[in-house]
Parts: structure tokens; C-alpha cells; sequence
């Protein structure tokens, strides 16, 4: 029989809560993918023009990467105020953070008009947009998987996961249009900016949607009991243990399974999805257009298929499907790259199809398996340490280290085999971890948790 702190919420309350997650965690992929495109597209030009155009792009990556290189703060700082405070007042303040950065971006003044200012404040606004994003993703997919159904814990956590396609989607779509409508020469004076200002508009639906929700059941019972150990131990004069250190003591392993697993998943993304922009357009001889539409169209398939990847992994387990995604994508990059070159919109639509989709069976379960790693009160902090230190080694260089990679050897086959080496970790790393589907996430703070701390890591790791 579920506990009370588990048992399966109203539906209506259930898709309240999915749809307050999804939204808020759109709006803040969309912030981020947004300046990913355009660093690919038009960043090059307006803040560091005189170079050459490749080096001008590797300047433009650069002020991409940082933006990952913020994330672990932000994963440290929202982690372990979520495991404290709950996890709805910390989403509110990174949707904030992100959306007041990206509309920032909107009204900067370029190179031409403040010079060598122009990058660096650039590069401050990247810094926040991560640093907020590093915070969302563990709050956005726990409070899901805290409020839904164990049985179809994978299906229902997934659906925060779709915000990174949905957000893509939108940021794409948005500047599909704009370079459809628009001349090179007004897109790059002043069209550029339409997109960042629109986020303002989506941060106030956002905040809306997520304002109206309350928080888990899960951590409000785990906080009562975490008060009431705090009493005995002010009693006996012991300091309550802070999340981070909680984690590192008791779920080491399960941190570095988490970052392991991120690699394939976070570099074949952003080689797929941003760098292919790159790729597409100077090696292929595909025009702006066509790539965003490529990513467009594969974006939307993306959408879909991960919460039917969510719910095959509630069937068979969160391992196999992850691991299926892995093998897949490191097999598919070089008929990936082949596909590409030959130029046409078909081939192009396909590659980046199939690869979302392999990307897919891993972003898909990855919520809820990092979610059952850790106990609740060390969750949080848990599950975004894990997640987002990996993105400084895997989402951070991966389109620096593509074009550099393309611009030392003019071909695809080192960064194919970029990919691959990235695969064959997350193969490592997911292999040896234990599956986690039928845990119950209650069963993971048990009350004595934090003076028998061996029993809730056993629990962590229980099947």
C-alpha cells in the first residue's frame, strides 16, 4: 500500500503540476538555446567582428561555454537551499534569474557601439542564465517525480524533459521566422533582439502556471522529520549536516554514475542541435534556413518521443532504455555526418531526427533515475551536482571542441569519434549502476536517515 506520502496525487492536481513544471522549464531552455543559435548565427558578427568568421564562431562558443561553467554554482547554491526551503520557492527565483537575463541580452549594445564592453557584458548575462539553469532542472524534474504516481514515476518526470525540445522548438521556430521574413542585413541590426525580448512575455506565464502549485508531499514530510531530529540535535548540541556534504559522504558513487551518464546525452545533443548550425551551413553548403528548419522539424518528433520513452522505461527499467540510447547514438554519428553532406533538406531532417530520437531514450529516463539515486533531503543537491557538474566537461565544450575539431582537420570524423568516446562512458557508467524503477522515494529519507546514514544509503540504492 503507498504511504501517504506517496500515494498517487488527484490527476487533475498531477497534470497542474507536469504542466507548471514543463512550462517553466520551456521558458528557461528556450532562454538558453536562444543564445546558443544565435552565437552560432549572428554573435560572431556583432560582438567580436574582425576576426576570421571560424574564429569568430570559436569566440562566440566560448561566451556558450561559459554559460555551463556557471551551472555547478548554481546546482550547489539552488540545491542545497531547495533541500532546506522546498523546492517550489527556488523554481520561482531561477525562472526570474534566467528570464530577466535573457531579455537583458535583448537591449545590449553591440561591439560597434560600446566596443570590447560589448562581449563582456555579454559574457555576465551568459554567466547568469546558467548559474539560474543550473538550479532548474533538479527543481523542475523532483518536483514531479515527488508528486506522481511510482508506477509511472518515468512516464510523468519525462514531461519536464520535453521543456528542452519544447524550448528549443519555440527558440528555433521564432528564428526560423525571423530569417525567413527578414533580410540578412535587418536580422542582424536589429531582429536578433526580438526573440530575447519575447522572453519577458513567457517568464510572466511562467511564473503563473508555477506560483499556483504546491510543494511535494514527499519533501514537506521529509522536512517535518528533518525539524524534529534538528530539535534533538540542538538538544545535544549537533549541527544538522549541510545537503552537500550529506551527498558527498553518502552518495559519492551514485554522483559520478549521474555524471557519467550525462556525457553521451549532453555532448550528442549540442553537437546535433548547435553545432550543427555550424556544420551545416560552412561545410555542407546548407543555407540558414534549412539547418533551423531541420532542427525544427526534429525537434518537434523530439517531443514526442520522450514521454513514450519515459513510459517504456516504468516497463522495462530506467538501465536498458538509457543504455539503448547510448549504444544508438554512438553507432548513428557517422551515417549522421554522411547524411548531412549531401546537402539536401531530406537528408539533413533525418539525421537530426534519428539522433534526437536516440537522444531521447536517455534525456527521457535520466529525470526520474537521478531523482530514486539520492534521499530527499539531500535530493536536490543530489541529483543537480550530478547533473550539472557533467555539463562543464560534456555540454560546455561540446560545440567549441566540434569547431575546433572541424576547423584543425576540415572533417566530420573526429568529431563522430568526439561522440562515440562520449557514448562509450555512459555505457560505463550506466552499467554498473543498479536499477532504481521500483523504489518508492519516501522509503529513501527514512526518519532515522540522518543518525543511521549506511540505511539511507542502502535504501538509495534498493531496487
Amino acid at each position: 500500500m503507498s504511504s501517504p506520502a506517496t500515494a498517487p496525487p488527484a490527476p487533475n492536481n498531477l497534470k497542474r503540476i507536469v504542466a507548471a513544471s514543463l512550462i517553466g522549464t520551456t521558458v528557461e531552455w528556450y532562454d538558453f538555446f536562444l543564445y546558443g543559435s544565435a552565437a552560432a548565427l549572428v554573435f560572431n558578427k556583432l560582438f567580436f567582428p574582425g576576426s576570421d568568421p571560424l574564429v569568430g564562431t570559436l569566440l562566440s562558443f566560448l561566451t556558450y561555454a561559459v554559460g555551463f561553467a556557471a551551472r555547478p554554482l548554481g546546482a550547489l547554491v539552488f540545491g542545497h537551499y531547495g533541500d532546506r526551503l522546498g523546492r517550489k520557492k527556488l523554481l520561482v527565483l531561477s525562472l526570474l534569474l534566467m528570464g530577466g537575463a535573457t531579455f537583458a541580452i535583448g537591449l545590449l549594445p553591440t561591439h560597434a557601439t560600446v566596443g570590447s564592453a560589448a562581449p563582456v557584458l555579454l559574457t555576465v548575462l551568459r554567466l547568469v542564465q546558467g548559474f539560474a539553469l543550473g538550479g532548474e532542472w533538479g527543481g523542475a524534474v523532483l518536483l514531479v517525480s515527488e508528486h506522481g504516481d511510482a508506477r509511472r514515476r518515468g512516464f510523468w518526470a519525462s514531461w519536464p524533459q520535453t521543456g528542452a525540445p519544447a524550448g528549443q522548438l519555440l527558440a528555433t521556430g521564432v528564428l526560423s521566422l525571423l530569417t525567413a521574413v527578414l533580410s540578412d542585413a535587418a536580422f542582424v541590426s536589429w531582429g536578433w533582439r526580438i526573440p530575447f525580448l519575447l522572453s519577458g512575455v513567457l517568464v510572466v506565464v511562467g511564473l503563473w502556471i508555477r506560483l499556483s502549485v504546491d510543494e511535494s508531499p514527499v519533501f514537506r514530510q521529509a522536512l517535518a522529520q528533518a525539524e524534529a531530529r534538528k530539535a534533538v540535535r540542538s538538544a545535544q548540541a549537533e549541527a544538522d549536516p549541510l545537503p552537500l556534504v550529506s551527498v558527498l559522504r553518502h552518495h559519492w558513487r551514485d554522483v559520478l554514475v549521474a555524471m557519467g551518464a550525462r556525457m553521451a546525452e549532453n555532448i550528442s545533443y549540442y553537437v546535433i542541435t548547435a553545432f550543427i548550425l555550424v556544420y551545416a551551413t560552412t561545410s555542407a553548403g546548407v543555407s540558414k534556413q534549412t539547418a533551423l528548419n531541420a532542427v525544427l522539424i526534429a525537434s518537434a518528433v523530439h517531443f514526442a518521443v520522450i514521454p513514450a520513452w519515459g513510459a517504456l522505461s516504468d516497463r522495462v527499467g530506467r538501465r536498458p532504455v538509457y543504455l539503448l540510447g547510448a549504444v544508438g547514438i554512438g553507432l548513428w554519428m557517422f551515417p549522421f555526418f554522411s547524411l548531412v553532406d549531401t546537402g539536401a533538406f531530406g537528408s539533413l531532417v533525418l539525421a537530426v531526427t534519428v539522433g534526437l530520437i536516440l537522444h531521447g531514450a536517455m534525456y527521457a529516463p535520466q529525470a526520474a533515475f537521478f531523482s530514486e539515486m539520492f534521499a530527499t533531503r539531500m535530493r536536490y543537491s543530489g541529483a543537480s551536482i550530478g547533473a550539472q557538474f557533467a555539463s562543464v566537461a560534456a555540454g560546455a565544450p561540446a560545440p567549441l571542441i566540434a569547431t575546433a575539431l572541424l576547423a584543425d582537420y576540415d572533417s566530420s570524423t573526429p568529431i563522430a569519434l568526439y561522440v562515440i568516446a562520449a557514448a562509450l562512458v555512459t555505457v560505463v557508467a550506466v552499467g554498473v549502476a543498479k536499477e532504481t524503477r521500483h523504489r518508492d522515494l519516501a522509503d529513501a529519507d527514512p526518519g532515522v536517515g540522518a543518525e543511521h546514514p549506511q540505511t539511507a544509503t542502502t535504501d538509495a540504492r534498493a531496487v
